[in-house]
């Protein structure tokens, strides 16, 4: 029977795709150091163009390119900053560690924070931010900055006390021609982004001309693997930026290959993404920057380089960024109306999969403000999915009982025209024409959903806001597997009986043996898939066995003869 080829088909195409979702995953290599000059490890001294974008001109000869080397204030101390939701520890020039206090790293009570940002050989990643001066000495991120004591306030701690909306860390840098460089990195409460503003006061009788940079470094982390199909071995992991419009991202393992960056952008971001968090750089919108991507040591480096300045004495000049330090949280990612920003929640690499995706996170977040519950609101997601298609499933079982109804027919034509194919098709397709039946009418609604399953999919694993979310019961991670495999066995009952409705009367034997192996198949699988997916794929099967059952009473016909 052509429908049940056509369902065939699609079924295990749905099939070859997760199998190739699973198997393409992100291979992260051991980080080595590139001898390339053009990777410098921190920009050098360079000219400033009319951009205000500091060049990719090569450093003149005789100059340092270490920044660090020609700071004049000794190296900060690191504080430690407490916020209702961050730990931090940074100096002027360095956030070293960040711990994301309401995220602890495993669903057990005592679980410690997910820590983001550190020092450790196996986890390093910090986010650094210095000046380089064509004209003089500048603070880099490795030394230079102190903290600013006078500006504190008697007994500062840099913990966000009751009643408290924000701290507020400073730290200067004095050179010894009289130019100075203010530093301030302010918290706010329920924040993850870092605002950090910095002021160049010009004391000195030259002008003095020099530029920021901002930049990401980390070594790739070890991916954790809960099996065959686990969601973070093939989450994105790698450098992202967004400029010109445009969001575009490099994997680990096409760093360098992959050719250089040299990006000019005003009103962009740079961040570097793992699976539920990210940290990222957005420099101020008015001010111009160039994306370098390089290797420093063994570290993948994601800059932002830039604006330039020209001080003249007796004036200052500011630039301010902010850094993001936290989840993928949809909600607050867009409060900080940041362009392309809601990108870093890396859904899909195909636009319009991205794009599906983010619509029905709309929809599941207001049901979840509705029902208070993730795992419900997946169900409440599934029933509206079922109310929109419920033209297309109508038609799906009128066109399923015409088929059975002129099944007798059809296995009338097969016996007369034999081996005959080219006279069976004809025949077939005149009796299709004639009685008005669409062969894959029954298929419609399978294809329409492929689309919607794999971008729930990516939905559901790349969510954060599921993260260790319970629904009832056994199920207390959403974006975990089923720990006891009952709804993959749930699914597989409720596919075995939605067969039993459709008896494969006159269906190609082997067509008929493949069709019979589909739910332990999807079983098996549905056994490595975060629950959430699988309780969505058990409650549309749940209701569309009902609906069939419904469907199958009303518009079923006693077959015709021969």
């Amino acid at each position: 029977m052509n429908q049940t080829r056509m369902f065939l088909i699609l079924a295990w195409l749905m099939v070859a795709t997760l199998l190739w979702m699973a198997w393409d995953k992100e291979q992260v290599p051991a980080p080595t150091t590139t001898p390339d000059s053009s990777v410098a490890a921190v920009p050098g001294a360079t000219a400033v163009d009319a951009s205000g974008v500091p060049s990719m001109a090569a450093v003149p000869a005789g100059t340092t390119t270490q920044p660090e080397a020609v700071a004049a204030t000794p190296e900060a101390a690191a504080v430690t900053v407490h916020t209702d939701v961050l730990e931090v520890v940074l100096d002027g020039g360095e956030v070293r560690q960040a711990d994301l206090l309401t995220y602890p790293s495993t669903a057990d009570d005592d679980s410690a924070p997910v820590r983001l940002f550190a020092q450790d050989a196996a986890n390093y990643f910090v986010a650094q931010s210095g000046w380089v001066s064509q004209t003089g000495a500048a603070p880099g991120h490795q030394s230079g900055f102190a903290l600013d004591r006078d500006a504190l306030p008697a007994g500062a701690d840099f913990k966000l006390d009751p009643g408290e909306e924000q701290v507020v860390v400073p730290f200067t840098w004095t050179g010894p021609d009289g130019v100075s460089i203010r530093r301030t990195y302010t918290f706010r409460r329920g924040d993850y982004a870092v605002q950090v503003r910095d002021e160049v006061v010009n004391g000195s009788g030259a002008p003095w001309q020099g530029f920021v940079y901002r930049q990401l470094s980390r070594v790739p982390r070890a991916l954790q693997k809960s099996g065959p199909l686990s969601v973070e071995q093939y989450s994105f992991q790698g450098a992202a930026w967004f400029g010109a419009g445009e969001y575009d991202k490099r994997k680990y393992d096409d760093f360098i290959d992959d050719g250089p960056l040299n990006l000019q952008v005003t009103g962009g971001w740079i961040a570097m993404l793992q699976h539920h968090f990210f940290g990222g750089w957005i420099p101020q919108a008015d001010q111009p920057a160039l994306y370098t991507l390089k290797m420093v040591d063994g570290r993948y480096v994601i800059e932002a380089r830039g604006p330039s300045f020209s001080v003249a004495p007796g004036t200052n000049a500011t630039t301010t960024a902010r850094l993001w330090v936290g989840p993928k949280l949809v909600a607050n990612i867009q409060s900080q109306q940041v362009p392309g920003l809601e990108r870093a929640v890396d859904f899909s690499s195909f636009s319009p999969m991205a794009t599906l995706a983010g619509w029905l996170f709309w929809v599941l977040a207001k049901l979840h403000g509705l029902l208070g519950n993730w795992g419900w609101a997946i169900v409440g997601l599934v029933v509206i999915i079922k109310l929109v298609m419920f033209p297309l499933s109508t038609a799906q079982y009128k066109s399923m009982a015409k088929m059975r109804k002129f099944q007798p027919r059809m296995a009338q034509l097969k016996e007369r025209y034999g081996d005959d194919r080219q006279k069976l098709q004809s025949a077939m397709m005149e009796l299709y024409k004639k009685e008005k039946i669409n062969p894959v009418g029954g298929c419609l609604p399978l294809l329409v959903q492929m689309p919607v399953f794999l971008a729930l999919y990516w939905m559901l694993s790349e969510s954060v806001e599921l993260r260790h979310a319970p629904w009832i019961l056994w199920i207390q991670d959403l974006t975990a597997r089923d720990p006891y495999f009952v709804l993959p066995l749930i699914n597989v009952a409720l596919m075995w009986a939605t067969q039993k409705l459709n008896p494969m009367t006159g269906v190609d034997p082997m067509q008929a043996k493949m069709m019979q192996f589909m739910p332990i198949v999807m079983g098996v699988m549905f056994a490595f898939f975060p629950a959430g997916l699988v309780l969505y794929w058990v409650t549309n099967a749940g209701l569309g066995l009902i609906q069939q059952w419904w469907m199958v009473r009303k518009y079923s016909e006693e077959p015709i003869k021969a």
